[in-house]
């Protein structure tokens, strides 16, 4: 796909707030991740300010919505939406989470991570190949940020986040600020989890800001990022290599201008580990 090879160095979240700006000035922004969720509504205002902003920007599609841990049947419905929308706006790729959103036909608006264990895996394995055929396309997976863990785990987030991408022959979205904020909640070295991720398998990279909750930090989006994500992103860089790279911002939604100053400082991040 042309576009592909357009999404490179670091984007920005597209946020609906911001979309008549981009769109009226146009400013230099190499490319835009869109909340998939945000735009499946068939003729919906929302869907066609996405169609106008895909003929000036590269674009990529990142949903919450498959639910690809839950162990309800995949939501055909929503996998058609999805599957309709990108035809519409030709994104580069389609990435969702590593997590479930909801059980018996129920939602949580949540992330919820899973246990990571043998069964566990050949759920998810299967689950991701069956929506990728659907599509018709190969998904990206995202490590989610977490809370507690499971007595049923056999094996490490990275080691499982590992094996899906393997078995499943799916790509990885590596959220730097969310293994920053489950190394500390989980006091682990997220520096073991970077090297245990198999370079060629990753295809994105998210950056974001947590909130300091004292006993613990809270992946928030609403603050800019923190030093030591910054560090570890200069590590990511370093294993990984020039991967594509995004700064995600929901929660106390500054002005474009703002989220722009922190794309140019990842950007120079990115172009003085790599140059």
């Amino acid at each position: 796909m042309q576009l592909t090879k357009n999404i490179q160095g670091v984007g920005l979240g597209l946020r609906f707030q911001h979309v008549d700006q981009i769109l009226a000035e146009r400013p230099a922004i190499p490319w835009f991740e869109a909340l998939t969720d945000n735009y499946l509504k068939q003729g919906s205002v929302q869907q066609e300010y996405l169609v106008e902003v895909a003929d000036y920007y590269p674009l990529v599609l990142h949903g919450v919505g498959m639910s690809l841990g839950s162990t309800d049947p995949l939501n055909i419905e929503y996998l058609q939406a999805v599957k309709s929308l990108a035809e519409q706006v030709q994104p580069a790729w389609i990435s969702d989470h590593l997590c479930w959103t909801g059980a018996q036909g129920l939602l949580t608006h949540d992330l919820i991570p899973l246990p990571y264990n043998l069964e566990t895996l050949k759920h998810v394995v299967t689950r991701i190949g069956q929506a990728q055929e659907f599509l018709g396309r190969q998904l990206v997976i995202e490590n989610v940020s977490s809370y507690l863990q499971y007595q049923h785990s056999e094996m490490t987030e990275w080691e499982f986040l590992a094996l899906v991408a393997q078995q499943a022959d799916c790509k990885i979205l590596l959220d730097v600020n969310n293994i920053y904020v489950n190394s500390f909640n989980h006091q682990f070295d997220a520096l073991e989890y970077l090297n245990a991720i198999p370079v060629e398998r990753v295809q994105q990279m998210h950056l974001a800001g947590f909130e300091d909750k004292g006993t613990h930090l809270l992946d928030t989006h609403g603050e800019a990022i923190h030093a030591p994500v910054w560090q570890l992103y200069e590590k990511a860089l370093q294993r990984f290599g020039a991967v594509p790279t995004l700064i995600e911002w929901d929660n106390n939604l500054p002005a474009l201008e703002r989220l722009m100053q922190e794309r140019e400082q990842a950007q120079q991040v990115f172009n003085h580990v790599l140059n």
